[in-house]
């Protein structure tokens, strides 16, 4: 029986995920509190619509050493927490507790190997905006729901020597119970819990997953690997979703019925 075994979100788009026992997916296929901030660049401007390239903020893309810092955020007081080496600064979203949570960023990326990057133009300062609610900051404008399958990852770990795990591909949801790569056929509609989602497409991988979420080093050339081992015409793991019928509330544990 196939089930979901773990469910994130990423209240910072490029920054660590949250473990959730429940996710919200709203009925226009985001999940409720995801990618609702973004750490912009100085000359990046507010977005007029619910996307947000990867180019105009922070991200595992092109900075792997965002993936050291632990972060939280509280919903209920409107905080984020940034914690990496000896750094901990917790602020609200006020105008100076975004300037306090960005300044902890810059000062943690100015000791990494990462820190030549600040210096182009128009990075610094950086900028926190959003809400902390609204789910917006998504690369794509449909937004979508990740998910790829446990066994596809356990497959790509023992096909190279750096450790592999979840998260280094940012999915929302982790099934258990498929053969590894399964997901990649499912077509038409699954139905995980009570909800029922429209299957969108493959999701094609970037350099971020290259990152080890621990260290934020890049130690593993997984883009080829999928490639070359695993014979894909381009590096995939994981699919799209998008909710077929208004969304609703998916659950750890939750049954996953792909319906075809």
């Amino acid at each position: 029986m196939i089930r979901v075994d773990a469910l994130f979100r990423y209240p910072v788009k490029g920054f660590t995920p949250e473990r959730r026992e429940s996710l919200v997916i709203q009925s226009d296929g985001r999940v409720q509190g995801d990618r609702a901030l973004v750490f912009r660049f100085a000359d990046a401007l507010e977005p007029e619509d619910a996307t947000y390239p990867k180019s105009r903020g922070l991200a595992l893309m092109t900075f792997p050493t965002l993936a050291r810092i632990d972060l939280a955020f509280d919903d209920t007081a409107g905080t984020l927490r940034l914690r990496v080496d000896d750094i901990d600064v917790t602020a609200d979203l006020s105008e100076s507790g975004r300037a306090r949570l960005s300044d902890a960023v810059t000062a943690y990326l100015r000791t990494t190997s990462d820190a030549k990057l600040l210096d182009a133009d128009g990075i610094l300062p950086l900028g926190l905006i959003g809400d902390g609610v609204t789910a917006r900051f998504q690369d794509r404008p449909r937004g979508f729901i990740s998910l790829h399958g446990a066994a596809s990852v356990d497959a790509l770990d023992a096909a190279v020597p750096a450790p592999v795990d979840d998260r280094r591909f940012r999915s929302n949801i982790v099934v258990t119970g498929t053969a590894p790569w399964a997901e990649l056929d499912w077509r038409g509609r699954v139905r995980i819990g009570e909800v029922e989602f429209e299957v969108q497409k493959p999701i094609e991988r970037c350099a971020a997953i290259t990152a080890n979420p621990d260290t934020g080093v890049r130690d593993a050339r997984l883009l080829r690997v999928l490639t070359t081992a695993f014979g894909q015409d381009e590096p995939t793991l994981g699919i799209l979703l998008l909710p077929a019928d208004g969304g609703g509330t998916i659950r750890v544990g939750d049954e996953v019925t792909p319906l075809g």
